[in-house]
């Protein structure tokens, strides 16, 4: 019986590069070793398998019969050897996290950085906790999270900011319910971080307002601007595309731009501070 043999990974992985780049020069480079050592790993890799895996033509290598027919395995190997390296790592990432986002975050901006998060650290055991900013400022102040994303007026803004953006009143396409009063105002609940500045600006402008509905479900907050029976306010890249942003023309009060911004206790676990970065990433990405 044959004694088992084992492959080196690191010879097979400069193999794939010699093959993918048809030179050792380009290959070293790539893989930030010297010319002389990607061609002793080649050597003893071929001194291993008994058998030339490269023969030269003009300048460039190409692979031998057998050279090709290692190639196809070999790139499955690195592939399986990365996938169970990246697997194994990521294990160290693991236990519970708890999240705090904003309602009108959670379904918007939201989906794409949980998705890459989740996979690149399947091991972490995501709690999700959505509210009005200002429920989760107490949340996090608390203990109850280990980070929150937090909507602020721009003046009294604190935590990471990763995105300015304008608050706009928002009412159904082709809607009339602007042009009714008193004005009929749906807000998420009453312990909106918009709620007192949307308040404020109505009274500036001497609007007559009343409440539709203040219960904390986004949903249902939607349902009544798109059925016109109220307007309401929203950061502009949150708005859905089949509803309106009611601008200046329409004689609604302007409204101050908000702060979206990441706090993140110094005291932290390594969980909470990977998570963080998928949420600059995603953010920053968020059109």
């Amino acid at each position: 019986m044959s004694m088992t043999q084992n492959l080196d990974i690191n010879l097979v992985r400069t193999f794939v590069a010699v093959a993918d780049h048809g030179s050792m020069t380009v290959a070293a480079n790539s893989l930030h070793l010297t010319q002389g050592a990607v061609s002793q790993q080649i050597k003893r890799l071929e001194e291993s398998f008994d058998c030339s895996l490269f023969e030269r033509e003009g300048r460039r290598l190409e692979l031998t019969r057998i050279g090709e027919r290692f190639l196809g395995k070999a790139k499955r190997l690195l592939g399986m050897n990365d996938e169970i390296w990246a697997d194994m790592a990521t294990r160290a990432l693991q236990g519970p996290l708890r999240i705090g986002v904003p309602y009108d975050l959670v379904g918007t901006c939201f989906p794409p950085i949980f998705k890459a998060f989740s996979e690149a650290c399947p091991y972490v055991e995501i709690s999700l906790m959505c509210a009005t900013s200002p429920d989760l400022s107490k949340a996090l102040a608390s203990g109850s999270l280990d980070l929150a994303v937090i909507e602020a007026a721009t003046d009294a803004a604190a935590g990471e900011c990763l995105r300015v953006e304008r608050l706009v009143w928002v009412g159904a396409r082709g809607g009339m319910a602007h042009l009714k009063r008193p004005l009929p105002v749906s807000i998420v609940a009453e312990s909106c971080a918009f709620r007192p500045v949307v308040l404020q600006a109505l009274r500036e402008k001497n609007l007559e307002w009343r409440s539709v509905f203040e219960s904390g479900n986004i949903e249902a907050t939607t349902a009544t601007v798109r059925s016109d029976l109220a307007i309401t306010a929203w950061l502009a890249s949150t708005v859905p595309a089949d509803l309106d942003i009611l601008d200046a023309g329409t004689g609604m009060p302007a409204l101050p731009n908000f702060a979206i911004s990441l706090h993140l206790p110094s005291n932290c676990g390594a969980a909470a501070r990977a998570f963080a970065q998928y949420v600059r990433d995603g953010v920053l990405r968020w059109s």
